[in-house]
């Protein structure tokens, strides 16, 4: 594997988590009953559901 592919799936993983990030930030900050509506907080409540999974870059391969 070059150089230039790792640091091209390392940048595509941390845009990943970003956009995560992102999306979370704009759901929580919907009132508490939409939040509920759609689900949102059972979302992150299941075992393998993690706040901030982010790939490799943090270590996680």
């Amino acid at each position: 594997m070059s150089i230039l592919s790792t640091i091209g799936r390392y940048a595509a993983e941390y845009s990943a988590a970003r956009a995560r990030y992102l999306t979370e930030r704009q759901v929580r900050s919907l009132p508490t009953e939409i939040q509920k509506d759609i689900g949102w907080p059972d979302v992150y409540a299941t075992p393998h559901a993690t706040r901030l999974h982010s790939g490799s870059w943090a270590g996680d391969k």
